[in-house]
């Protein structure tokens, strides 16, 4: 079935929704009094800079949750309020955070089970009731078996996520492959593949680099398609299916390697077919979410102060996060990437995810006198996980204090 033409039906069905049910006054008070912090803003309005003792906290200026977020949170609080008495389904995390994860589950609203082969059940779901689209979005499979079964669909996939959706349609519709740059099982790269016609996931540079030189220079098939195994369309076939492409994105990657990875792919094709020939092979659009490049930019204006170390703050499957310490570790700059402030302690020890690596204990990650510690959070992440964490810093640092004293 044509995904436009599904989708103009789905979103005419009285069954899915959009937007809210006029519980908005609500659903932004639950937000503000779970999520937000007074020391944070105190943080922010005292230019992003807050000293104790002899540490001194520089925040960056775009941090924490973002529009996007607080509009998916919001609308899944008021289909909470609208159906209190029915079940309600999620198909995935509703953002990459474990408080807000836990708090869902606290109002009764449950995740689709996996079986044992890894994939969602949703023989689970019945005609009455409601199943919640995450900020990710879900895949066009999904979308199809929902709107069979007739239950109620509350949507609160990013309009940024959407925006790259109807980007690979219009590669579809010009027989263009699809090169998305992200994560090949992210739940938004999965949901933008189902949309695409012919696609390739590619991780990053490194790997673009190696398709643009079989695109130039040919190679051996069987080798491409076992390197990128899971991440190509049914049939992809590298020597024909790399003539006319389009590149899209998973939109919380970092803003400057995705431009990197779009212009190199356009200079491979005016080297493959000439410059008077790239717009019937080549097609381009500014897919970068606004929230994730304002934070990497405020990372960027971060790691040029003096810092000592950084801690960034974030769900360990955050995509978005990911990028931030990237750029923190890219400025060789000790960084330190924990998801919750149970992670610090006990004592001067912290449980953190090292880069593209696995947990890892560092004891007295602190040192003694005077410190700057640069923080910053992904766009899933509520302030007030960021202000427990900032207190934590500061606990270690009395500490320090009192044996001197």
């Amino acid at each position: 079935m044509d995904t436009k033409a599904f989708k103009r039906s789905l979103h005419s069905s009285e069954q899915y929704y959009r937007k809210g049910f006029g519980h908005s006054e609500q659903a932004i008070a639950m937000l503000q009094l779970e999520y937000q912090s007074n020391l944070i803003q105190n943080i922010r309005n005292n230019g992003y800079t807050l000293q104790q003792g002899d540490v001194t906290i520089h925040l960056a200026q775009a941090m924490g949750f973002c529009w996007g977020v607080e509009r998916t949170i919001a609308l899944a609080y008021e289909t909470r309020q609208q159906f209190p008495f029915n079940r309600i389904w999620i198909t995935n995390e509703i953002i990459h955070n474990p408080l807000v994860n836990q708090n869902m589950q606290d109002m009764g609203v449950k995740f689709i089970p996996v079986n044992w082969q890894g994939k969602k059940d949703f023989s689970v779901v019945t005609k009455e009731d409601v199943v919640i689209l995450p900020a990710f979005g879900a895949s066009f499979e999904e979308m199809q078996l929902l709107k069979e079964k007739g239950c109620k669909v509350m949507d609160t996939t990013c309009p940024w996520v959407s925006k790259v959706w109807n980007h690979v349609e219009k590669h579809k519709k010009r027989n263009y492959t699809s090169i998305i740059h992200g994560k090949y099982k992210h739940e938004e790269t999965i949901a933008t593949s189902s949309f695409a016609g012919k696609y390739l996931v590619i991780l990053n540079l490194q790997q673009a680099e190696y398709v643009c030189n079989y695109i130039l220079n040919g190679g051996n098939c069987e080798e491409f398609l076992a390197k990128f195994s899971h991440a190509y369309s049914p049939g992809f076939n590298p020597d024909t299916d790399l003539a006319c492409v389009g590149i899209a994105n998973q939109t919380t990657m970092l803003k400057g390697e995705t431009e990197q990875i779009s212009k190199l792919f356009e200079r491979t094709l005016i080297r493959k077919y000439g410059p008077e020939q790239i717009n019937d092979h080549f097609l381009s659009f500014n897919t970068i979410c606004d929230a994730t490049q304002e934070r990497q930019d405020a990372m960027l204006k971060l790691v040029e102060q003096k810092l000592d170390l950084i801690v960034v703050v974030g769900g360990f499957n955050s995509s978005n996060t990911t990028q931030l310490q990237t750029i923190a570790t890219s400025h060789g700059i000790p960084s330190y990437h924990i998801d919750t402030a149970e992670r610090i302690g006990p004592g001067n020890r912290i449980e953190h995810q090292k880069l593209h690596s696995s947990l890892e204990v560092v004891e007295n990650w602190l040192q003694p006198g005077q410190i700057i510690v640069g923080i910053t959070s992904g766009a899933s992440t509520p302030d007030t996980v960021v202000a427990d964490v900032i207190k934590k810093i500061f606990e270690i640092n009395n500490t320090f204090a009192k044996k001197r004293g």
